[in-house]
């Protein structure tokens, strides 16, 4: 028996834990000695621990890989973060996914993300670290059909984000993820991007948001209160705390109406997106918001005033979001369409919890098994492809 009980589920977020040689393991040459080391403040994972897997070879030792095969469909329930089977070792993965009973799984990288997308960093070196993050996700992916790489491009230069979208797209992604900032002083809906969105069309693979693609933290001013600073929920400093949580919808929210009011949906008609662990929880409110926002201002601004569909319709036909387990999926469904939702199991991160599947079960007790079926399998097809 698997974790997935004869269920048909598509994953739509699962991770591996970057060793600290990921990124210059898989850099051009020329590039490789500027790359920043991938930091492991900003996580639970310690660096010691993880330097002692990679002097063993890169993969756990094969008596304690074999303990946790050995929990079978509760292989959920047990070891988090580095300590988790298939953490960083693609066949351990696989491994992994035969007990979890996952039909696909999107594979998001978990620390390098934060030097891909450091604005901070010349072209050269932030484009450079990209090439070397996708090469390690494909390399990670590519022999187990099921694991779907997540690569990642940087938007801060319009012709650097072409060229390496050209690259990866050679290596059919399952998605490219994008980080939801400014684009390099530009909104995503600018027409020095729009090459970026019609390549992506084209080629029939979506963008992703994801929780890592701007900054976690409130700015210093927000948690300035006299007081000592509260430890996140991981017992450290670095992480989420409560008034970050409160606004992380924020940017996320902010890049898809500027795309929806720029137009990039209607422009592309084909291209597919998702949010993916940033809760969807705002995507009801942001849905009547941009529906009021066309209907107003669409008076002073033709463009708007042009559109051949509402903007909940678009968003509706062309992205998704994925809920936090303790969201009521149910809800949202009831507020605004059944097409929009994704499961997701955030393999092996603590934060998907023990028994996320269990949990939107009870949210989604009593519908019907059509809107409950589009939740586990459906809408992600209609996003990410129906190519296993």
């Amino acid at each position: 028996m698997t974790y997935a009980n004869g269920r048909r589920l598509l994953d739509a977020d699962s991770h591996i834990m970057e060793l600290p040689n990921f990124l210059s393991a898989h850099a051009d040459p020329g590039i490789r000695d500027r790359l920043p080391e991938i930091d492991y403040s900003r996580s639970s994972v310690e660096r010691d621990d993880v330097l002692a897997i990679l002097a063993e070879g890169g993969r756990h030792a094969r008596a304690y890989a074999a303990e946790l095969v050995a929990s079978g469909d509760q292989l959920i329930r047990g070891s988090k973060e580095e300590k988790a089977l298939g953490a960083f070792d693609s066949e351990d993965r696989s491994a992994a996914l035969d007990l979890l009973g996952f039909e696909r799984q999107l594979v998001f990288s978990t620390l390098s993300g934060t030097v891909v997308f450091d604005h901070r960093l010349e072209h050269e070196i932030q484009y450079g670290a990209a090439r070397a993050h996708n090469r390690g996700m494909t390399d990670f992916c590519t022999d187990d059909a099921r694991l779907l790489a997540v690569v990642s491009v940087p938007l801060t230069d319009p012709t650097h984000a072409c060229d390496e979208l050209d690259r990866v797209l050679a290596d059919e992604p399952g998605a490219v993820w994008v980080p939801h900032s400014d684009c390099g002083g530009r909104s995503p809906g600018h027409v020095e991007l729009d090459p970026f969105w019609a390549r992506l069309e084209e080629a029939r693979v979506p963008f992703v948001l994801h929780v890592g693609g701007f900054p976690l933290q409130v700015p210093r001013a927000w948690a300035n209160t006299g007081r000592p600073a509260p430890r996140d929920w991981m017992g450290g400093g670095e992480n989420v705390r409560g008034k970050d949580f409160t606004v992380l919808h924020h940017a996320p929210e902010r890049f898809v109406s500027a795309m929806v009011i720029d137009g990039v949906f209607e422009r592309f008609p084909k291209l597919r997106g998702a949010s993916v662990e940033l809760g969807a929880g705002w995507a009801p409110a942001m849905l009547t918001r941009l529906d009021e926002t066309v209907e107003i201002f669409g008076r002073s601004e033709p463009a708007l005033r042009g559109m051949d569909r509402k903007p909940s319709e678009q968003l509706r036909e062309q992205f998704g979001f994925t809920p936090f387990p303790f969201e009521d999926v149910g809800a949202l469904v009831r507020q605004t369409h059944p097409d929009l939702y994704l499961f997701s199991s955030d393999y092996p991160h603590a934060e998907g919890g023990r028994d996320p599947l269990g949990r939107f079960d009870r949210s989604l007790a009593g519908f019907d098994p059509v809107v409950v079926q589009k939740f586990e399998a459906g809408n992600f097809e209609r996003i990410f492809g129906t190519q296993a």
